[in-house]
């Protein structure tokens, strides 16, 4: 499969684990003799069954990227590409392959949402590459590296008993970076698609950096050709001057003024510290909503340039973010949106990573759909140089069952109050953010 073909691609997705029952069929490329070093032994194949299909796919490009020519040249001229060049489809045969099925249920017969993020990180890496590859095997490849992740929706549980497809493309290029949007789309009947077909939308950005130089690198131009294509072009640059305005208004905002907010959620914060006997019963302080876990970056979970795969770290964010939903809420939760995540710094293979969550504040406005807003920060910690900086921050927002709350009729979920000026200012921070995105 050529990934520098102008048609858009399609890649069908497949188990990566044998049947202990029979034997895997042989695929038609597998009787194809290649010198190519062997796939199980490249970076990414640990992930996921579309991680591996996107490499298989990615081969000859990919190839490149493993041992880059740093003495070449950069790319001399920048290429002007229309988002039909780097659309990419992938396709999750659930309804016939069983053992993928397995790969991808969780308890309530839907799809793991976290192996999902993985994916879609993996899938938007590969579009990228598409876009910026110039056919010139002589320049030194570009990094591309996932920046921030925009906003990604569920709009309707994702079956696992139910063919599913992810669509994606460039939308929007600015100098040295991009936008990719996703799609995952499941029909309801498993055929027919239409507007509600669409169970998923997320936006990656990605940025571009010289392979030899780490500095900011342009990248191909985008030419879009359809109305809609013109219409997802110009959305994206306005969230892009979006992103900016806020970067520079958010920390004002909350310096110039806001004294009165903040106080009020510190005062009844102080009265959990200093009276806990007369405490509201249906609050509890930020810090006692806490959980953590911790990791050592293996070999396994790398990228091709040797970083820790974003979509890993996504995955074990949403994770722990799961649980700590459900340890606060009392019932199974359900997922609803990831909020903008910025990659702050990169985490390299055998770094000492800390995820550390809490439920940042709830809302009850919706007695039907009460929300619990976590956070989940990843910390790189280095105990030889006694330091610990900030990589990600994750904002997952996550409701709570139909069902399980039937169930439970003392079903409550409490107020979360801070106990710090910090986390107050953090909490302030957040719902305004939330504001902003709802207003845009």
């Amino acid at each position: 499969m050529d990934l520098n073909s102008s048609s858009p691609i399609t890649i069908p997705i497949f188990s990566t684990l044998t049947s202990p029952f029979e034997s895997s069929p042989k695929k038609e490329s597998d009787s194809t003799p290649s010198t190519r070093k062997p796939l199980s032994l490249w970076p990414g194949m640990y992930h996921s069954p579309v991680t591996n299909a996107l490499w298989e796919t990615r081969s000859k490009i990919f190839e490149r990227l493993l041992d880059p020519p740093i003495d070449a040249p950069p790319q001399s001229e920048l290429l002007a590409r229309t988002p039909s060049k780097s659309r990419m489809t992938i396709l999750y045969n659930f309804s016939t392959d069983y053992i993928l099925r397995e790969q991808y249920r969780d308890a309530w017969n839907e799809v793991r949402i976290g192996k999902l993020l993985e994916d879609l990180d993996a899938l938007a890496g590969s579009i990228s590459v598409r876009h910026c590859s110039d056919d010139d095997s002589t320049t030194r490849p570009l990094l591309l590296v996932t920046a921030a992740v925009d906003k990604m929706v569920l709009k309707k549980p994702i079956s696992v008993d139910l063919d599913l497809k992810i669509v994606g493309a460039v939308i929007w290029v600015g100098r040295s970076s991009m936008e990719i949007q996703l799609e995952v789309i499941q029909p309801a009947d498993g055929s027919t698609e239409n507007a509600e077909s669409v169970a998923l939308t997320a936006n990656f950005i990605f940025v571009a950096r010289d392979s030899k130089t780490g500095k900011a690198a342009p990248v191909n131009r985008l030419s879009p050709e359809t109305e809609q294509e013109k219409l997802l072009f110009e959305a994206a640059e306005e969230r892009n001057k979006f992103r900016k305005r806020k970067r520079v208004g958010d920390r004002k905002e909350i310096e110039n003024g806001e004294v009165n907010r903040l106080q009020a959620l510190l005062s009844e914060g102080r009265i959990f510290c200093d009276m806990p006997a007369l405490a509201d019963r249906d609050s509890i302080l930020l810090r006692d909503t806490h959980l953590e876990n911790s990791l050592i970056c293996q070999p396994q979970q790398r990228n091709i340039h040797g970083r820790i795969f974003g979509g890993f770290l996504m995955h074990r964010a949403f994770e722990l973010a799961f649980s700590t939903a459900y340890a606060f809420a009392g019932m199974m939760p359900y997922f609803l949106e990831v909020d903008h995540v910025d990659f702050l710094r990169p985490v390299d293979v055998g770094d000492f990573l800390r995820f550390k969550s809490c439920v940042l504040y709830t809302e009850c406005h919706n007695a039907d759909q009460p929300l619990i807003n976590i956070e989940v920060v990843a910390h790189v910690t280095r105990p030889e140089l006694r330091s610990s900086e900030v990589s990600n921050k994750f904002y997952f927002t996550f409701t709570v069952r139909p069902e399980a709350k039937a169930r439970n009729n003392g079903f409550r979920i409490r107020k979360v109050v801070p106990a710090t000026e910090e986390e107050a200012r953090s909490i302030l921070e957040r719902m305004d953010a939330d504001s902003m995105q709802q207003d845009k």
